[in-house]
C-alpha cells in the first residue's frame, strides 16, 4: 500500500511515516490519482466483528448514516464536545475520539488483554490529554482498582478532573463500580448497555443502579435517544416465541430498534434472516434474555442460548450468580444448565482460590446452595472461569456447561 497523509507533513515526519505525498499535493498535482468523492449516507462504512463470545465471530456492517447517528447519540446523551477528550482502555473505542472531533489517548497497555491495565497508567493518560471521560473494560476496571495502591498524589490530582466514566462490554457489579468512583470521584459512572450490532442502547448510572434494586439481573438503564427496547418472551423450552411486548415484568428476547442499528452482517443471509424473524424492519433480536420493570428499565438476566430449561420451566443464570457472588470466597460465578432440554439441572462453577478444578468442598457447597432460592444439583470449583478473548469478561457459560457434563459424567477434572 501507499501512504498519503490528510494534511501536509514536515519532511521528517512523512519520511518517518513513509509517507509519499498529502491529499492536497495529490489533488494540486492533476494526477489521476483523484480524491475520491465524499461517500454518500447510504455506502458501506465499515464491517465491525462481534467478539465470537457465543457462537464464531460475525461481521457487522454499517453505513456512514447509521455511524454518524451513533456518533450524533453519544455526543448528545454524554455532553462531548472538542474540548472533552477521551481515555479508552478498549482499542477500538479510539476510534470514537477523531468521530467525536475531540482527541482520545490510549493507556500504556496490552491492547488485546484489557485486565493488563493499570491505574497509572489510565491516570498517565488522562494527564497527558487532559480527558474528561475515561472508557475501561469490565476486567480492566478490576484490574485498575486493584493496583490503586501505585497511584501518586499527580495521578490522583489527574483522575479527579475526570467527569464521566464509563464500562461496557460485560456486567459491572455495583461494588466494582464504587471502588472505581473513589478512584474518580468527581465523575458520574455510566454502565452503557449495547452490542457490535447496536453500539448505544441503553445507559443507566451508579446512582440508578443503586436505587433500582430488586429485580433478577442486571440493570442497564433506559433506551437512549429515540431507541426503543422490546421483549419477546420465552417458552417452555427457552425460545423467544412470544410477541414483542414492552409489558413490564416478561423475561424474554431482548428486541431493538435505534437509527444507529446495523445495517445487516457480512455475508451471512440466513444469520440476517433469523435476527429479523418475525419483526419489522430496521429491529434486530439481540440474543440477549432480560425484562422491563414497571419504569421501563431494562434488566439482563443472560444470553438466550445460556436459557438453562428445567423441568420447571425456563431458568436465567444471572440472578443465580448474583446470589452466589455475594459469598465473600467467591470472587466469579457462572450458572449452567446440565442434561437434555426441558429436563436440565442447575450448576454452578465458581472462581473461589482453588488450584484444581472439580467439586466444591461440603462447606463451599452449602453456603452457595443456601445463597440462592434456586434449586442447585451440583457445585462446582476452577481456578478461573474462561472468558471472551475481547474483553476478558463474558463468562463462556456454553464452554463451562460442556465441562461440567464431563465432570458430572465421571471424567477427570482438568480446566474448562
Amino acid at each position: 500500500g501507499r501512504r498519503v497523509s490528510a494534511p501536509n507533513l514536515p519532511a521528517p515526519a512523512a519520511r518517518a511515516l513513509g509517507v509519499e505525498a498529502s491529499l492536497a499535493e495529490i489533488a494540486a498535482s492533476g494526477s489521476r490519482a483523484t480524491v475520491p468523492a465524499p461517500p454518500s449516507a447510504h455506502d458501506e462504512a465499515a464491517i465491525l466483528f462481534t467478539s465470537g463470545s457465543t457462537g464464531p465471530a460475525k461481521g457487522v456492517v454499517y453505513t456512514h448514516a447509521q455511524l454518524t447517528a451513533l456518533r450524533d447519540t453519544l455526543a448528545a446523551h454524554f455532553g462531548v464536545t472538542a474540548e472533552t477528550g477521551l481515555v479508552t482502555g478498549f482499542a477500538p473505542f479510539a476510534l470514537l475520539g477523531p468521530a467525536l472531533g475531540t482527541r482520545s489517548a490510549t493507556p500504556d497497555m496490552d491492547v488485546s488483554a484489557p485486565r493488563t491495565l493499570t491505574a497509572s497508567a489510565v491516570a498517565a493518560a488522562v494527564r497527558a490529554s487532559d480527558a474528561r471521560i475515561v472508557f475501561l473494560s469490565p476486567a480492566a476496571v478490576s484490574n485498575v482498582v486493584a493496583t490503586a495502591s501505585d497511584l501518586t498524589r499527580d495521578d490522583r490530582a489527574a483522575l479527579e478532573k475526570v467527569e464521566t466514566f464509563l464500562s461496557t462490554g460485560a456486567p459491572v457489579s455495583v461494588d466494582l463500580l464504587r471502588r472505581a468512583q473513589e478512584l474518580m470521584p468527581n465523575a458520574v459512572a455510566h454502565t452503557p448497555y449495547g452490542m457490535t450490532e447496536c453500539l448505544l442502547v441503553a445507559d443507566v448510572t451508579l446512582p440508578e443502579i443503586e436505587q433500582a434494586r430488586g429485580d433478577r439481573g442486571v440493570c442497564v438503564g433506559r433506551p437512549l435517544g429515540t431507541g426503543q427496547v422490546r421483549i419477546s418472551a420465552l417458552d417452555a423450552e427457552g425460545r423467544a416465541a412470544g410477541e414483542p411486548r414492552t409489558d413490564a415484568g416478561v423475561t424474554g428476547e431482548v428486541v431493538i430498534s435505534a437509527p444507529h442499528l446495523k445495517r445487516g452482517y457480512f455475508r451471512l443471509y440466513l444469520t440476517d434472516r433469523e435476527a429479523r424473524r418475525g419483526l419489522p424492519e430496521r429491529w434486530h433480536r439481540t440474543g440477549d434474555v432480560g425484562h422491563l420493570d414497571a419504569d421501563g428499565r431494562l434488566w439482563i438476566e443472560g444470553r438466550l442460548p445460556h436459557v438453562i430449561t428445567t423441568a420447571d420451566g425456563p431458568v436465567t443464570p444471572v440472578g443465580i450468580e448474583q446470589d452466589v457472588e455475594s459469598i465473600p470466597a467467591v470472587e466469579r460465578a457462572a450458572a449452567v444448565g446440565v442434561g437434555p432440554v426441558g429436563r436440565q439441572v442447575v450448576v454452578t462453577v465458581v472462581e473461589a482460590g482453588v488450584r484444581r478444578p472439580g467439586l466444591a468442598s461440603p462447606d463451599l457447597t452449602e453456603r452457595v446452595r443456601a445463597a440462592t432460592s434456586q434449586r442447585l444439583a451440583a457445585v462446582l470449583v476452577v481456578p478461573t472461569l474462561p472468558t471472551d478473548i475481547r474483553h476478558n469478561s463474558k463468562i463462556d457459560r456454553s464452554r463451562l456447561a460442556r465441562w461440567a457434563e464431563r465432570v458430572l459424567a465421571g471424567e477427570k477434572p482438568t480446566a474448562p
